[in-house]
């Protein structure tokens, strides 16, 4: 039986670890970075002010940039805003 591609599946550290270190560097900085937009972008809804609106627009960029970096590697990489 296989898992849900829904649900989400926790992996033990030294298996990230060995995932992460076949990988090359600039990809694992655009991954942090892409998943750190995508948790700030999930604090940003709802109505804004403007400083908030300008702060969810910078992060959107962060995101579309690190994004750019992880499909040029492999498109199933990407981080999607939730």
């Amino acid at each position: 039986m296989t898992a849900s591609p829904l649900v989400p599946v926790p992996i033990p550290d030294r298996v990230a670890v060995l995932i992460g270190s076949c990988m090359p560097e600039h990809v694992l900085c655009a991954e942090i970075e892409a998943d750190r937009a995508a948790r700030l972008l999930h604090c940003l809804r709802g109505p804004l002010d403007a400083a908030d609106r300008a702060e969810r627009e910078r992060t959107l960029s962060v995101l579309a940039r690190a994004n750019k970096v992880l499909a040029a590697h492999n498109p199933r990489l990407m981080v999607l805003p939730e």
